[in-house]
């Protein structure tokens, strides 16, 4: 056990895509769980691309971090002292957002869930038995009304969310289509049961390797990206398509700026496409309802998981950037 706490806090509001120096790493106590209460020790720190409206003062859709606070952030820890009964050192549990990047937390049983490592290991608990899974769930089987032998194609489909939603989408009889940004990435895809994948980046005409991918039109798309992709999955759209806007990781450099695209918004019309802003948020009562169907599909196997994985908590930011660059493969974490 380390006899300080580092913490990771914003020292300004970035100015396009965030920079390490945005943050500032500083040194303090180790703080004393008061009653009712547990000291937790970080294992795996989340980053998110949800993370980059949180750190803009721009109006958002929750609270945001300021300059001088601990940066948000889920993660896994481990029980060091706990005034909890029922919790004890040793017990590993996962807090979706109030961990924070950081050595050491405090926090009660209200914010964090147990982590079941028979089940899975500890790192899917912020993966597929986190926000990212209940994400791909709702994301895809009610804000997109998906439907078996729709064909679903999916953006930043290597990265965490996209990951699962293609693989829910064979579940639910779909064909899932991947736009990652890379040969490699599109493999990887492929090797998770997409049953085809584009690396945008390595085609001249991505609208016509969609059309290529989807002779039938795109019934679903799980939009994690907005920008170019999305203008291209909008002239390939079949009748009565929808389309789920979960991310706009696109826009990371350019935050709070318009969208400016192609606006193909006569496809739209013709295709009496229905577009539908997402937050799992919105389904808060019904978590536990997501959580019980994506544990099983995980014990049957049906849903593997890809990491990426940064070692250390100096890396964090590192790590945070990385995911805005598109520059990993799976579920972005740090290991502490």
């Amino acid at each position: 056990m380390r006899n300080t706490n580092r913490q990771w806090k914003l020292a300004r509001y970035p100015e396009g895509l965030p920079k390490p120096d945005d943050w500032v790493l500083e040194e303090g106590p180790v703080p004393e769980p008061g009653p009712g209460q547990m000291l937790l020790a970080a294992r795996f720190l989340d980053v998110a691309p949800y993370m980059r409206g949180r750190i803009s003062p721009a109006k958002n859709y929750a609270a945001g971090v300021s300059p001088g606070d601990l940066m948000i952030g889920g993660g896994v820890g481990e029980v060091v002292r706990s005034n909890v009964d029922g919790f004890a050192p040793g017990d590993l549990v996962v807090s979706d957002f109030d961990f924070g990047w950081q050595d050491y937390a405090v926090l009660t049983p209200a914010r964090v869930r147990r982590v079941d490592t028979a089940l899975a290991p500890p790192e899917c608990w912020l993966d597929v038995l986190g926000l990212n899974g209940i994400t791909a769930y709702f994301g895809l089987l009610e804000a997109a009304s998906m439907r078996a032998g729709d064909t679903v194609v999916v953006s930043a489909a290597a990265g965490s969310v996209g990951q699962i939603v293609g693989q829910l989408a064979a579940i639910a009889g779909g064909r899932a289509v991947a736009i990652a940004s890379s040969a490699d990435k599109a493999a990887a895809c492929k090797a998770l049961g997409f049953a085809d994948a584009i690396a945008y980046r390595e085609v001249a005409d991505l609208g016509a390797a969609i059309a290529a991918a989807c002779p039938g039109g795109v019934d679903v798309y799980f939009d994690n990206t907005v920008g170019p992709i999305l203008d291209a999955v909008l002239c390939n759209l079949a009748t009565h398509a929808r389309i789920t806007i979960c991310g706009t990781i696109s826009l990371a450099a350019r935050f709070g700026e318009p969208d400016l695209g192609e606006r193909y918004w006569r496809q739209v019309l013709v295709a009496r496409t229905r577009i539908q802003g997402f937050l799992v948020l919105d389904y808060k009562d019904r978590y536990d309802e997501a959580r019980a169907r994506l544990a099983g599909w995980v014990r049957e196997g049906r849903i593997r998981q890809r990491f990426d994985f940064a070692e250390g908590l100096e890396r964090t930011p590192e790590a945070f950037i990385r995911l805005l660059e598109s520059r990993n493969t799976g579920k972005q974490l740090v290991k502490v």
